[in-house]
């Protein structure tokens, strides 16, 4: 006699989804997505800063709102790379892009500085977990959308300068995230607008753009995130978000990442332009990914919650990845999100 499958706890499935808020309160929307579903990671935007003191006070806010639920310490991430994807404005420090810091007479001490600045007035605020660094190798002068956020046009220095970034942010205290795997240097067409598409030969992602996330697991990398791009030459039907291939049997089992895998904002257009939000998040969680990023519409949200929760349901190979994945986020929520 097979017992009959159990459906998820909501509130463990929510702890593998990280959302956005629409403002610089803590507004009803998002207490219902913590009080009802169990989100309990954050990311902040410009729409949510208003001063330091603001953006603490709803780092605090969220801080308890999650306690008051029952729920872990919050996850609360930002993109503050620098330059062109910078969410605090002044006071905060602004950096350049991260290409001019890795192109300057004393690059290393420029990226030192700037982890080890960026680390501190992140701490300040709440925030525990940077998206940052970009480890995407990307050619110069060739028209490429990436050139100004990587780190260079060649694998081991920005492999290196990559690694400098991670380990200097995660001793101070902040979570980490190579990004966007395998790499997006090649790609001509930008994610947030529609799907692109890298021709590049298998052997020439695995020279020019695997060593620097090679590297970055090697060195502890808190969070890995995922690249919205078909690799034509790694799985040629689903963007690397989506593919088991590449997330389960090149990251994992290749490269023997056992860290956090994110996605990148499912709302993009590389994504939502090719077919429905919640069943690509159920596809990317299968997939391999951990933490499913849904940066704007709660609503979306939520019916990517319940549409993943109900292939749980029938489907016990992704009830044992739900608990896998949240042991994962644990690990990382215990090492940098204690309050």
């Amino acid at each position: 006699m097979t017992s009959s499958p159990v459906a998820p706890d909501l509130q463990t499935l929510g702890q593998l989804f990280m959302v956005g808020l629409p403002g610089p309160t803590l507004d009803a929307s998002t207490m219902h997505l913590i009080q009802t579903h169990g989100i309990c990671n954050f990311i902040y935007f410009k729409r949510n800063v208003d001063s330091p003191e603001q953006i603490k006070l709803l780092s605090k806010g969220l801080r308890q709102a999650c306690r008051d639920a029952g729920l872990q310490h919050p996850l609360i991430a930002i993109d503050q790379e620098g330059g062109s994807v910078t969410r605090l404005p002044p006071p905060f420090t602004q950096f350049p892009d991260a290409r001019v810091l890795a192109e300057s007479a004393e690059s290393h001490k420029a990226l030192i500085h700037y982890a080890r600045v960026c680390a501190r007035e992140l701490k300040s605020i709440g925030v525990n977990y940077n998206l940052a660094p970009v480890l995407d190798v990307c050619a110069t002068g060739e028209g490429f959308f990436m050139e100004k956020r990587s780190l260079g046009a060649d694998a081991k220095s920005v492999g290196g300068l990559g690694s400098l970034i991670i380990k200097e942010m995660q001793a101070h205290g902040i979570a980490a995230c190579a990004k966007h795997f395998p790499g997006l240097g090649a790609a001509a067409v930008d994610p947030h607008f529609r799907l692109p598409r890298v021709i590049k030969a298998e052997q020439g992602l695995r020279q020019d753009d695997l060593p620097p996330f090679r590297q970055a697991v090697e060195i502890g990398v808190a969070s890995i995130m995922t690249s919205h791009t078909i690799y034509q030459h790694l799985d040629a039907d689903k963007p690397a978000t989506l593919s088991k291939k590449i997330l389960t049997g090149l990251l994992r089992n290749e490269l023997g990442y056992k860290g956090v895998v994110i996605t990148d904002d499912l709302e993009m257009g590389a994504i939502e332009k090719e077919g429905d939000l919640g069943h690509a998040a159920l596809q990317a969680f299968g997939a391999g990914a951990d933490l499913l990023l849904i940066c704007h519409s709660h609503e979306k949200v939520i019916d990517a919650l319940q549409k993943t929760a109900a292939a749980i349901t029938k489907n016990p190979e992704l009830a044992k990845r739900m608990l896998e994945s949240v042991e994962r986020v644990q690990v990382m929520r215990q090492k940098f999100a204690r309050a």
